[in-house]
């Protein structure tokens, strides 16, 4: 099964990106089945970016998109968002590539569920 999330806020002032991941983090430990697709949009692309820091306590999106992409999700962000906001130049987490909306579309022609957040 493939379940597609797509995320579109900011990984900080709203819970919106923690709750994704925190799902997909559940269904890859949970269901050995399932593949994982997260395309970041808008706001989100900023949660690929590397060197975050956080209170202790706090969650960090870096590291959950580290994890998950250390057990097999698929992740990418939009180009045309990157562009946008004049991060196209900027270094990703490793594992996170830019990409479009034909990706996109692409994924979510091809998914089981499509999950937005």
């Amino acid at each position: 099964m493939n379940v597609l999330f797509i995320v579109n806020d900011a990984p900080y002032g709203t819970e919106k990106a923690y709750n994704a991941f925190r799902l997909a983090m559940a269904l890859q430990k949970e269901h050995d089945e399932v593949v994982v697709w997260i395309f970041l949009m808008a706001d989100a692309i900023t949660c690929a970016l590397p060197g975050q820091k956080t209170p202790d306590g706090y969650y960090n999106i870096e590291r959950m998109l580290k994890s998950l992409n250390r057990k097999g999700a698929l992740i990418k962000a939009c180009g045309t968002c990157a562009d946008a906001r004049g991060l196209r130049e900027l270094t990703l987490i490793e594992g996170v590539e830019l990409s479009t909306m034909s990706q996109l579309a692409q994924w979510t022609a091809s998914a089981d569920n499509v999950l937005t957040f």
